[in-house]
């Protein structure tokens, strides 16, 4: 009977520290187990305009120019190429706040174990589409820039 009722006692008292809620669980899902690329054609279902547009735009440029770099050369739920995925999993901390069928996900973290660039803060923006929380916007607070203001097109030489 301890164990139940251990369990019933932390599942009350830590919700918050467990599970942030739903929008945050839509931005988690890129961070952990293990970091995803959120460029990658199989996740464009978790995504809106404007984001979309600039995936198929890098998508594009990847079909027309292989060999050259592409629009998105970074990870941008990251805002950055390299990390290390046991030091990002422990320092993970989302954040969020929700106001009808919007909700802006907060997401604080650290790349490697030292270092006080690999410091990031992160604003995922997200709609709610047909009941399910969807990506329209990420925005690196730590390097000043958004997502759907990149560009991404052919370029005019």
């Amino acid at each position: 009977m301890k164990p139940i009722v251990l369990a019933a006692v932390f599942s009350i008292a830590l919700p918050g520290a467990v599970l942030a809620g739903p929008a945050s669980n839509a931005v988690k899902f890129f961070y952990v187990p293990a970091v995803k690329f959120e460029g990658d054609a199989k996740y464009r279902d978790r995504f809106t305009e404007p984001v979309t547009k600039l995936f198929e735009a890098n998508d594009k440029a990847q079909k027309e120019k292989p060999d050259e770099v592409s629009c998105l050369d970074f990870d941008p739920g990251l805002d950055a190429q390299d990390f290390d995925q046991k030091t990002l999993s422990k320092t993970l901390k989302l954040t969020e706040t929700v106001n009808g069928d919007t909700a802006e996900v907060t997401a604080n973290f650290n790349l490697f174990p030292e270092g006080d660039d690999s410091k990031r803060e992160m604003v995922w923006s997200l709609k709610k589409v047909d009941g399910k929380w969807k990506i329209a916007d990420i925005s690196s607070k730590t390097s000043d820039w958004k997502l759907s203001a990149l560009e991404c097109g052919a370029s005019t030489e």
